[in-house]
């Protein structure tokens, strides 16, 4: 096949690449310039895209012998990926970029790019695992449990994914460093990506305030209506966060508060009690299958609601083209705009049914 491989700069992507030059398939390398003004160094594990990245993914192509090529989207990736964070902060939500990115970059505006060229399907380093089962595609969980990134590709189609291939699903993080040194790749010991790569100092706030100036509100106690305190804007807090509210007034009973919603219309951060976060049913739209076999009637399934942790078993089916989720056990500090990923309950669990885009949640199952 011709494959096309996304080269990040990284070790995962470096790896995948050479894995699939390995077997047998015609691949060319291409780094996607993300940023119309990239910084020229990397700092630890903070960002990526960087020119540094660019320069290292260029090393990788020469070593493994293979066509490099840097495709220029950061039109694209700031349209579809940080106006949309912004936007979604703006409105009270909690977005996740990196979602984002796979969805509408990687395997749309890429993917899109890659075909109409010629080739067959895209490579990348995610920790996913893909198979295609009487020809469907089948999305599973990766066998490193801690790198696992089935979670944010879990809103891809099948007729993307029928496209994709994730070679490093089978793998586990310490194997591949150890693959590339042999390999004699300097990437070998880069470290990770932890951080949004287009907030590479991590202040996400700082970086939301530039964007959309202060709007002024206040914190107010979901209990009493008790105003205590003021903020410069919701877009600086997201369901579920107790670390630095900025609360003048201390709880009555001592007893910590956390952020429970967020009113971008009248300002208002709502606060209180950890208990007041518990959620047993979750509303999303805009669901995906990576299957493309959507929900047939009521479903049990694992749900999660972060990229990492945030699961509970429970029964999901569609209604009026919404996912309705019904958990068994509560989960907290479930956030509107956050992705709701449904896998098969079975001894493993780790097939991806389906995602869908956190709308509503609720403390009581209708």
């Amino acid at each position: 096949m011709r494959v096309l491989a996304a080269m990040s700069g990284g070790v995962d992507s470096a790896v995948a690449a050479a894995r699939a030059v390995d077997a047998g398939h015609d691949v060319v390398g291409v780094h996607l310039a993300l940023s119309a003004q990239p910084g020229t160094l990397r700092t630890g594990a903070r960002g990526c895209c960087t020119v540094e990245d660019a320069h290292d993914a260029r090393r990788v192509a020469d070593i493994l012998g293979i066509p490099f090529y840097v495709w220029d989207f950061a039109e694209r990736f700031t349209e579809d990926v940080v106006e949309d964070f912004v936007a979604e902060y703006a409105a009270g939500r909690t977005p996740n970029p990196c979602l984002k990115c796979n969805e509408r970059i990687k395997f749309a505006a890429l993917l899109d790019k890659a075909v109409a060229l010629g080739f067959d399907a895209v490579a990348t380093g995610h920790y996913a695992r893909l198979s295609l089962v009487d020809g469907r595609p089948e999305l599973r969980r990766s066998a490193d449990d801690a790198k696992d990134q089935s979670y944010v590709l879990a809103s891809l189609r099948a007729d993307q994914l029928r496209h994709a291939m994730f070679p490093l699903g089978g793998s586990v993080k310490g194997d591949v460093r150890a693959e590339a040194t042999e390999r004699g790749l300097a990437v070998a010991d880069k470290p990770d990506s932890h951080d949004i790569c287009f907030i590479p100092d991590g202040d996400t706030r700082a970086f939301l305030t530039k964007k959309l100036g202060e709007r002024p509100g206040a914190l107010v106690d979901d209990d009493t209506g008790a105003v205590l305190g003021a903020h410069t804007g919701v877009h600086g807090f997201t369901v579920g966060q107790r670390h630095g509210i900025g609360l003048r007034v201390p709880a009555a009973d001592g007893r910590p508060r956390y952020v429970l919603s967020l009113e971008p219309v009248s300002g208002n951060v709502r606060v209180g009690a950890a208990e007041k976060l518990a959620v047993r049913e979750i509303v999303g739209t805009a669901p995906t299958w990576p299957s493309g076999v959507p929900l047939d009637g009521d479903t049990r399934c694992v749900a999660q609601v972060r990229a990492h942790g945030g699961t509970a078993a429970g029964t999901a089916s569609v209604v009026d083209g919404q996912l309705l989720v019904r958990l068994d056990d509560e989960l907290r500090g479930v956030a509107p705009g956050q992705a709701v990923v449904l896998y098969r309950e079975d001894p493993r669990g780790d097939e991806v049914l389906g995602s869908a885009t956190i709308a509503t949640t609720s403390n009581q199952i209708r």
